[in-house]
């Protein structure tokens, strides 16, 4: 690498040259990475896409023995250690995956000191045998990547995490680093007192992603929307579309196989095989759309996700925050899209009153669910508002949909006092659907039987259309203004903040659905792939095209070649020697040495 007695500081930045292709760190990774090669311990939050993995890394690399890195997926180890294999790194993986064969070669090379970096699953690591094995190894760094999984609150909660405390006890000479792109200020007191990091120094980067564009839409019909998203914004993109059922996760992939999406679906009620068949396929080829429940995600290193889109409401922002994320990662134009109904209120409502859990930890899924309600409901810019969330101040994006297309807002107290009427008038004892038919006055076989279309209330809506009075059911749920009785089969009901509203003393101001055009990317984004010029478009083609067929041959996934960014600034620079080539962000050493021959000459159209 660099020798070993220049300054650290020029060393890492040595490593993050010749090993990564990389000219200079990013925010705070060149801090983080020098504490820690001086043997500090340390508690990262960062951003998906905002290079956390070279903060452990780069470490690793400068101190003495290996990096031994906790990660909870180990559906993932292999592509993550075939990455670093291609930069010259020599790292390996322990998990229930390998043969006894392999796994003790891989234990031999890890005493021996053969490897810089090793991954291992928490429920291995902690282990008796494993953490002998440990103790008789030199060890560089302990990583512990995925660190929120640690909160009981979370959203990805793995109980193991909570004993890794051990690590401190067993190994108090070597220094962890802690890492996570979610945690709000509870989740990082948890992730200090659970692992035993009351020392560490805590770096907080921003939690903004500006490359991801954040559009919130109201569900009209989702799948068809879905479908004019992809169709119009990411024809032939990679794309991930969360579900909450594993029924509509493989309704919706079928129904989009069906009208010309190569879609696949992936959920934990699956075979193995087809599973992982799945995943393997989507980390491999281009242009899939995995339709999924959150059990699928974490820890993706896909770096071309186009966009994430949800079809149902996550639990709260973390869990979105979580799953956009993996949007974007080679900080390329990305989008983050949702439809949201009152629907998905009353279904996440019901499933935090109907679980099992304490009564302090339904008061927290209520607020957290509240918070996520808040951002859905915004007339504001979508990003401060996600932001403000984990204590970040930020001004107005003019990237997200609400900022693109502002919406309305109105007075609307009186509707509300009109669809909270109806709710008292009709025995709160009815959903939205027949509630909008008695405001409307529209006569159906139900409003006649039951005499609802005699009622003081019927036919006083007529004002507004259907789509506008569920925005306003919707809103008034949101809000607090009203509630869903789950016992009563989702029947509205008023609450203790209704009686304000009927007797004039509160005034409701509500958001106006707009159909949202959609707007343009600000001028600041990256140049990515849709920005190249047609000749330099030609040339990246080429260059994937021998990706794919190099990924193939040796049998990786084609982004732990090269990722698409780096492509693409090949074939708008056209290196025309090895030298300039080198310049290119992503080419290092052992990269230059492998590839750049075939690189320079497709680049100067000779391939």
């Amino acid at each position: 690498m660099t020798a070993v007695h220049a300054p650290l500081g020029e060393r890492a930045l040595a490593i993050l040259r010749e090993v990564f292709g990389h000219a200079a760190f990013r925010g705070a990774q060149a801090e983080i990475v020098g504490h820690v090669a001086a043997g500090g311990d340390a508690l990262v939050l960062m951003p998906t896409g905002g290079g956390k993995s070279l903060c452990y890394q780069v470490p690793a690399l400068l101190r003495e023995g290996t990096g031994i890195v906790v990660s909870p997926l180990i559906a993932l180890m292999q592509d993550q250690v075939d990455a670093l294999r291609q930069a010259g790194v020599r790292a390996a993986f322990l998990n229930s995956t390998l043969s006894a064969a392999r796994a003790d070669a891989v234990e031999r090379a890890l005493v021996a000191g053969g490897l810089d970096l090793l991954y291992v699953a928490p429920e291995r690591l902690l282990t008796p045998r494993c953490l002998d094995l440990l103790g008789r190894a030199q060890l560089a760094l302990f990583a512990i990547d995925e660190a929120h999984c640690v909160s009981q609150w979370g959203h990805d909660f793995r109980p193991e995490y909570l004993q890794l405390s051990v690590l401190a006890e067993r190994f108090p000479g070597v220094p962890r680093i802690a890492l996570t792109a979610t945690a709000d200020p509870q989740t990082r007191a948890e992730i200090v007192s659970r692992l035993a990091l009351a020392g560490a120094r805590v770096f907080v980067s921003s939690f903004d992603r500006p490359n991801i564009r954040y559009a919130i839409v109201d569900k009209d019909e989702p799948r068809a929307q879905l479908l004019a998203f992809i169709r119009e914004e990411h024809p032939g993109d990679a794309g991930i579309v969360y579900c909450l059922s594993r029924k509509k996760v493989e309704e919706t992939a079928e129904w989009l196989v069906g009208h010309g999406i190569a879609a696949l679906a992936y959920h934990a009620g699956m075979d193995a095989e087809t599973r992982a068949a799945n995943q393997a396929r989507f980390q491999r080829e281009d242009g899939i759309v995995m339709v999924a429940t959150i059990a699928f995600g974490m820890g993706i290193d896909k770096p071309d996700v186009r966009f994430v889109a949800h079809l149902d409401l996550p639990k709260s922002i973390e869990g979105y925050y979580q799953e956009t994320g993996r949007a974007g990662r080679d900080g390329l134009p990305a989008d983050a899209w949702m439809t949201y109904g009152l629907a998905d209120v009353v279904q996440q409502r019901r499933l935090i009153e109907q679980s099992e859990a304490a009564e302090d930890y339904k008061r927290v899924a209520s607020a957290k669910l509240d918070a996520l309600l808040g951002l859905c409901e915004t007339a504001g810019c979508r990003r401060v508002r996600l932001l403000a969330y984990f204590g970040e101040a930020a001004d107005p994006c003019g990237n997200c949909d609400t900022c693109l297309a502002p919406p309305e807002t109105w007075d609307a107290t009186v509707a509300a006092q009109k669809a909270l009427s109806a709710i008292y008038r009709t025995g709160q004892r009815f959903g939205a659907v027949h509630l909008i038919d008695v405001l409307r006055g529209k006569a159906t076989e139900r409003t006649a039987k039951l005499g609802h279309d005699r009622l003081s209330v019927f036919g006083v809506g007529a004002e507004l259309d259907e789509a506008a009075w569920r925005g306003v059911f919707r809103q008034l749920v949101a809000l607090g203004l009203a509630q869903v009785d789950h016992a009563a089969h989702g029947a509205l009901r008023l609450t203790d903040a209704s009686r304000a509203v009927l007797k004039g003393e509160r005034k409701v101001e509500m958001r106006r659905s707009v159909a949202r055009g959609k707007g343009r990317r600000p001028a600041a984004a990256p140049v990515g792939v849709r920005g190249l010029a047609a000749g330099d478009r030609e040339r990246f083609e080429r260059l994937k095209q021998w990706r794919r067929d190099e990924a193939h041959r040796q049998g990786v996934p084609a982004y732990v070649i090269l990722h698409d960014a780096t492509l693409a600034e090949i074939a708008h620079r056209r290196p025309a020697t090895l030298a300039e080539l080198a310049a290119v962000g992503g080419i290092g050493a052992k990269k230059l040495e492998r590839y750049g021959a075939a690189l320079v000459a497709l680049a100067r159209g000779e391939g």
